[in-house]
Order: C-alpha cells, then structure tokens, then sequence
C-alpha cells in the first residue's frame, strides 16, 4: 500500500463505519460506556506527519545518533496518519510536526524546513479537507522572515495555528526575540503549540532507556511553560492561546511549588531572588489560561490536569503517528477519566473544534 511503512500493521475500517458515521456496527461485547463514546465525534489534536522529502531524515539527526537509534522508514506519513484515524474512531486528524532536527540547522535551512513543512500540510489539508486540518511550523525568535511566513500560512494556506518547540539550540519562548511572534499570533488569533524537541536540557544523562523521550521531553516543556509565565508573557499577551501537548509537561503537578515560590518572597528568602518581578498573580492563574493536550497514557496524570486547567481547556491528542499503535490507547484513556457525557464531548471535540475554529 502506497505511503505505509514496511512492519507496520494497520486494519481497515471502512468509512462509513467510523466514529460517528451512521450505519457504525457495535460490537455486543462493548460496554455501555464503550458505547456511548462510539457516538462522540473525535478530533485528534497531536499526530505528526512529514513530507515525503524529509523522510529520510526521520532517524538521522545528530540526537538519534547520539542515542544510537536505528535508521528506518518513518512512519509519519500521511497514509499512515489516516490510517490510524480509522483504527481509533478519529473524525479529524490535526497534522504538525515539531522538527526534531531543526537544531542540527542554521536559520536559513530551519526556513526553509519549515516553509516545506507549511505547505506539504497545507496541501494534506486541502487534499482531504474533511478529515485532515493542518498547523504551521516555525521558529518563534528567528526574526522577520519566519514571522512572515508565518502570516503566509495562515491567510494563504488556511492552516490553523503554529507549533514551536520548547527550547532550541539554548533559546526558549520567553526570549525577548519572541515577543513579536506572540505579538502576531494574537493578532491573528491562532493557537500556539509549545511542542518538546528531541532533547532539552540534561541530554548527557538521557541517552539510555530512551529517558530523553519519556522524562526529558516532558520535562523541556514544563520548563518552557514556566519561563513563559514568570516572565510575564501572559500579562503582554493576554488573548494569547497557548497549548501545552503532553499535559504541559507535568507543570500541574509542580504548579503548587511556582505558586509559594510567588507568594513567599521574604520568607523564602533562600530560594534565590524572584525579580524582576513580572506577573501580578500566583502562576497557576496563568496557567489557567492555557490549554493542554492529553497525550500521556496515564489517566492520574490526565485527571490531574484536567483538574488544573478545567475540562474547557482540555484537549484530546495521541501523538500517534509516530508512535502508530498507540492511537486506540490514546482515544481509550479519556473514558477512564470519570467524565459526564457533556464533559467527554468537550475534550474529544468541542475545545479542539472551538480553538481551530472549524
């Protein structure tokens, strides 16, 4: 099958029988709450795919050979991603890419990676407008040139918002130099995606058991997300709409500690300063303005956030492709989340369809 990758083994579901569709067949072993998800639409909000062009590339960075990862096909076509729509019940697939291999770039070649990235998604979108919706990519302190293309991306080529990752190359978002791109993100009113790179701060000791993806990752965007709010970004930008993927991060779990950092400033003296001071209120309410994404396979970590954050600002992803067989996994924990009905079809739909402004 054109556009699938060699080993991976994927099931067809007609059409008509997704998620939602009429004419769905039920299995009589599904149980009522199996059920009644089977009627909720689905917009997955985390799936990566890249350009046929940059395949090659895929395992070819200097993080993967840093970690001795093995060169083959990549699996984040956009076959494989509708593919996998189909497996999990998904209606609508929201395609990016974060660009792991943007550090090895210099800003010339990081444009030119993602203006490819911009169109190849936009073309997905226009290809299968009913089921594919597509993010930009960019670099949010590379200057004019990337903030234009920006601009391009999204009135040229309707696509709905932008994913960054949460450091590169020693910059974070909370860079002077980024100021102008959530300046026109706001201006646009367009999501910003903060998305992990291959590896954040600490790569050295992340080498092995694969702990840059599962601990470094996640931890690279909590660290992000904090920068973004002491450092005030949310008082200049107040109708910024900011998404944290992989629950942020595990930020809601550290957010209590960033509060009495605030709070206790003389009798935490020994923590070290806290100026300039930036912000007016604690740090959880500016993270209460974010949005976060539930890839985690955790249900206590995505209950956790969504306690944090509020079930309005809960959004349903799976990072799948790349990781393909993790799709249904990804659709099965929000059932696992003691959810009313009304609440389930916000997450799996309603927040995405309302952000995207589908």
């Amino acid at each position: 099958m054109p556009g699938l990758v060699p080993g991976i083994h994927v099931f067809r579901v007609s059409h008509q029988k997704r998620r939602g569709r009429p004419g769905r067949v039920y299995s009589p072993a599904m149980t009522p709450c199996e059920r009644e998800s089977e009627a909720l639409m689905i917009i997955d909000f985390h799936v990566h795919v890249l350009p046929p062009e940059d395949m090659a590339a895929f395992t070819g960075t200097q993080f993967h050979k840093n970690i001795g990862a093995r060169h083959r096909p990549s699996p984040t076509t956009i076959e494989n991603a509708l593919e996998a729509a189909n497996i999990g019940g998904v209606d609508i697939t929201v395609i990016s890419n974060p660009i792991h291999n943007l550090r090895d770039m210099d800003r010339e070649q990081q444009f030119e990676r993602c203006h490819r990235q911009n169109r190849f998604n936009a073309e997905c979108q226009n290809k299968y407008h009913s089921a594919i919706v597509g993010m930009a990519s960019t670099v949010p302190y590379g200057g004019d040139k990337f903030l234009r293309e920006f601009e391009r991306a999204i009135k040229q080529d309707g696509l709905k918002g932008a994913w960054i990752t949460s450091s590169l190359q020693g910059q974070y978002p909370d860079d002077d130099e980024a100021m102008p791109f959530f300046a026109l993100a706001q201006e646009l009113d367009v999501p910003v995606v903060i998305h992990p790179p291959s590896v954040g701060f600490g790569e050295e000791r992340m080498r092995d058991y694969r702990l840059a993806s599962s601990i470094g990752r996640p931890m690279d965007g909590a660290l992000a997300i904090a920068r973004l709010i002491v450092r005030g970004v949310f008082e200049k930008f107040p109708r910024l709409k900011l998404v944290g993927t992989h629950l942020g991060g595990g930020i809601c779990e550290m957010i209590g500690r960033m509060n009495y950092a605030y709070r206790l400033q003389e009798e935490a003296f020994f923590l070290g300063s806290y100026e300039p001071m930036l912000i007016k209120h604690e740090p959880l309410h500016y993270l209460k303005m974010m949005y976060l994404e539930s890839t985690c396979y955790h249900a206590p970590g995505a209950r956790c956030a969504i306690d944090t954050v509020g079930v309005d600002h809960f959004l349903f992803g799976t990072d799948s492709p790349p990781l393909f067989v993790l799709k249904k996994e990804g659709v099965d924990l929000i059932n696992k989340l003691g959810l009313t009905p009304e609440e389930k079809n916000k997450v799996y739909y309603e927040n995405a369809k309302k952000l995207l402004k589908l």
